[in-house]
């Protein structure tokens, strides 16, 4: 049997990246990051698909070197549809079809959201079906039951802001840099939960997070206020807290769903879930609540080409093909 080999690309936010998958395998994951949005506090569009214009030969290259495969050998392109910035997503989506087109070879979209989940299967173990994905990134909080590799159904998703985002909206009150949610973990290890910020009761396994950023927003306020270098003097501690709450968050609405439901093989996906503490507590719940738990490698929780080729190959041997005039789509649900 002849292998099957993906060239996958994701473009969706700032980060650019190609990998090449073989019968499922990850061959290869290269990333070619932008730091330059640091300069601005978060990530701006413009400049974030022109960055991609100029690195994404140079990482499909790469890719391919790594893997030990020529252009002649791949199969398909897969590649991150959305959801994602457009901008970005137009040069990702660009280059693949040109890619496929000049080889002849078929087009796989792949949804960004599904993709995350489907990272569990570019290394083993993999999750067990049916399973429970809590999805946390920059720009969604989710909870999936995952019922095949191409089957999903959606149970729970945020009203407003991702967990992601609260990180970092924290950490620019805070005075850190952008992405902050790494830092905001950096400082907390250091530091203890010992100031109290409110869990939102949303009903059902849906999540909020805008009423904690505000709830944070006006404890910083009147606490300097009173003290200029109050962050200055307690930022280990206000890391601590904040990152407890969030977790406590999630973690509640995750225990919430699987009594529900009953499931208990569960995982956590998304670039949140390379979170210490959202990790350590998915792990001290297994015993207690008797789940399975699976937890990414840290490369397959941000945003990665692996990912996409993996969900590329699955639908890959369903036929699941696209066409020349397929667009990008800002929103796509799981």
């Amino acid at each position: 049997m002849s292998n099957i080999n993906i060239l996958a690309i994701e473009s969706s936010c700032d980060d650019t990246s190609a990998a090449v998958i073989q019968n499922g395998k990850v061959l290869s994951n290269c990333v070619a990051n932008q730091e330059i949005h640091t300069l601005y506090g978060g990530v701006v569009p413009e400049v974030a698909s022109r960055a991609h214009q100029e690195n994404i030969v140079p990482i499909v290259d790469v890719a391919l070197q790594q893997a030990g495969i020529k252009k002649e050998e791949i199969n398909a392109v897969a590649f991150t549809r959305g959801p994602g910035l457009v901008g970005s997503l137009i040069v990702g989506i660009s280059f693949a079809k040109a890619y496929a087109l000049s080889l002849g070879i078929p087009l796989i979209e792949v949804n960004h959201l599904q993709a995350h989940v489907l990272a569990h299967f570019a290394r083993e173990p993999y999750p067990v079906f049916p399973f429970l994905c809590l999805t946390v990134s920059g720009g969604h909080t989710q909870i999936i039951i995952v019922k095949d590799h191409l089957e999903m159904e959606l149970i729970g998703s945020t009203l407003d802001d991702a967990a992601g985002e609260a990180f970092d909206k924290t950490g620019k009150l805070l005075g850190l840099d952008y992405p902050a949610g790494p830092l905001i973990d950096h400082y907390a290890q250091k530091g203890e939960p010992r100031f109290e910020f409110p869990e939102p009761k949303i009903q059902g396994l849906n999540f909020s997070f805008s009423g904690l950023k505000t709830a944070i927003l006006y404890f910083l306020r009147d606490n300097l206020k009173q003290d200029p270098d109050f962050i200055k003097n307690n930022l280990n501690d206000i890391c601590a807290s904040v990152q407890q709450r969030i977790v406590s968050i999630l973690l509640s609405k995750l225990k919430r769903a699987s009594r529900e439901t009953g499931i208990k093989e569960i995982a956590i996906a998304g670039g949140v879930s390379a979170n210490s503490a959202l990790r350590q507590g998915i792990k001290s719940l297994e015993k207690k609540m008797q789940w399975n738990t699976y937890i990414p490698e840290f490369e397959f929780c941000t945003d990665n080409a692996a990912m996409i080729g993996v969900t590329g190959y699955y639908k890959y041997l369903k036929g699941e093909f696209t066409d020349q005039s397929v667009t990008p789509l800002a929103r796509w649900n799981v």
